[in-house]
Parts: structure tokens; C-alpha cells; sequence
């Protein structure tokens, strides 16, 4: 049943009237980097059609940012998302942007497990890049903070190297979710919720870990990243001022800011 508190809660859009204007922008921004910007597009990190990444290399390259785009696990694609790639790149960092299945399509589980396969497969080709940072964006933060709990070990003899994460405005325990109509997507039971919840799994990654959001952002998305700080050591709670559910991703392009200060690479 759906909980009317919760459903205005984690409706994004509703909070920030005029967000088809931040859409809008991304699609275009998106389209002109992958026209002028070198890169390479569409390379196949996963067997299935969705998995699928475009990545920005820097020259020379101070390491690599992997950006995990956000939806609510159910909408967008990379797409809309290379325009984090040149002010990035332009400060020594190259930038790889995640595709992966959408819900109902694919199952949560299923979408984090092609995101793990993301970074097997760029720690195996392209490790010469640098040390990573996860980064990722609502969904996408949440997808960081399963990286986060993932015990690598288990994958293979390639660890990924990863020096930091950059979690904007993410979502680390699901069970709200239950009681939303985003649940009709994501068709999560509750038995599901602690495996998929990285609230309530331990870290695996030994490096520094923002959990940011924006000051304009709902009480339970403030809350989210609250939690995961109080949980986890090495987990800074970080609160953007003047920043909602969209416009917190300009923080991520900026590597002079707040964001980007708060994470020692």
C-alpha cells in the first residue's frame, strides 16, 4: 500500500517544478560532447545490449571517474549523461559513463550485478588510466554504495583500485521504498531489502566516501545519507546548499568545489 508521506517524499520531480528543463539541458549537453569530445562510445562491458559504457579519456590521465547515471533504477540512460565528461576531463580526469538495464526489464539485482560487471571489466582494459573514483547520481548513488559492499575478492585476481566516491544524493535503504509507487517498477519484496540496501550491508572498499545531498532535497533523501554516514566509518555526510535533486550533478563537474574538496584523491 502506498504510504502518502513517503510517495512525496522521494518524488524528486515534484520538489523541483520546472526539472524537465534539467532533462532537457542533459540530452543536449550529452549530444555535443559525444560529437566534439574524443571518446569512445558503446563499448560492450556485459553480454546483454544494455551493458553497455562510453568513456572520456583524459591525456595524461590522473585517474578515472565511473559515473553510475540516476532514474530511480527505471529510467534515463548514458545518454544523458556525457556531459559530465569535458569540464572533467579537462582537469586530468577521464570519465567513463555506465550504461545498464532498466526495472521492470531487469531486476535490481540484476542491474547491480551488471554495474559490478562494469568495473571488472575496466579494472581488466584500462587500469592504465589511473586510480578510480565511483561516482553516481540518486539511483546511481546508491549503485556506489553497493560497489561500496561489494567484497571484491570474490571476482577475480584484479581489485579495482579505488581511491574515493562521490555519492550524490543517494539511496542506501530501500525499505521506504516499499510503500511508494516506485515499487510497481522496481518490485522489490521485502525480503529483498537488506541484500539491496547498502545501509544495511558492511563496506568492502577501504577509501573515502561522500554521501552528499542537496539542502533543498526532502527530509528523507537528507536522511539517507545521513544514515549511510552513521554506519559506515570513513563516510562523510556532506549537505550542498542551495542544491536540489537536480542541479547537485553541477557540483560533480566542478573539481574546485565543495564536492569535489570534501574527498581527499
Amino acid at each position: 500500500m502506498v504510504d502518502p508521506l513517503l510517495e512525496r517524499e522521494y518524488n524528486a520531480r515534484a520538489l523541483v517544478p520546472d526539472h524537465q528543463r534539467f532533462f532537457l539541458f542533459w540530452r543536449e549537453a550529452s549530444q555535443r560532447a559525444r560529437e566534439e569530445a574524443p571518446g569512445h562510445l558503446d563499448l560492450a562491458y556485459g553480454p546483454s545490449p544494455e551493458e553497455r559504457l562510453d568513456l572520456f579519456p583524459a591525456e595524461p590521465s590522473r585517474g578515472l571517474l565511473v559515473f553510475f547515471h540516476g532514474g530511480y533504477w527505471r529510467a534515463f540512460s548514458k545518454d544523458e549523461f556525457s556531459w559530465i565528461a569535458p569540464p572533467l576531463v579537462r582537469a586530468g580526469w577521464s570519465v567513463a559513463v555506465v550504461n545498464y538495464g532498466l526495472c521492470p526489464q531487469v531486476s535490481l539485482g540484476e542491474l547491480v550485478e551488471q554495474c559490478r560487471r562494469s568495473v571488472d571489466w575496466l579494472v581488466a582494459n584500462f587500469s592504465h588510466l589511473g586510480p578510480m573514483v565511483l561516482a553516481g547520481h540518486s539511483a546511481g548513488g546508491h549503485i556506489v554504495g553497493m560497489l561500496w559492499a561489494t567484497d571484491w575478492s570474490l571476482r577475480g585476481p584484479r581489485v579495482p583500485g579505488v581511491v574515493g566516491g562521490l555519492s550524490l544524493s543517494g539511496l542506501f535503504d530501500l525499505e521506504p521504498l516499499l510503500r511508494t509507487s516506485i515499487n510497481g517498477d522496481l518490485r522489490l519484496a521485502p525480503e529483498e531489502v537488506p541484500g539491496l540496501s547498502p545501509a544495511r550491508l558492511a563496506p568492502s572498499l577501504q577509501a573515502p566516501l561522500v554521501a552528499a545531498v542537496g539542502g533543498m532535497e526532502s527530509s528523507e533523501f537528507k536522511r539517507q545519507s545521513r544514515l549511510l554516514a552513521e554506519r559506515w566509518p570513513g563516510v562523510l555526510y556532506l549537505e550542498l546548499e542551495n542544491r536540489h535533486h537536480f542541479d547537485i550533478l553541477e557540483e560533480l563537474v566542478n573539481p574546485l568545489g565543495a564536492l569535489w574538496r570534501a574527498l581527499p584523491t
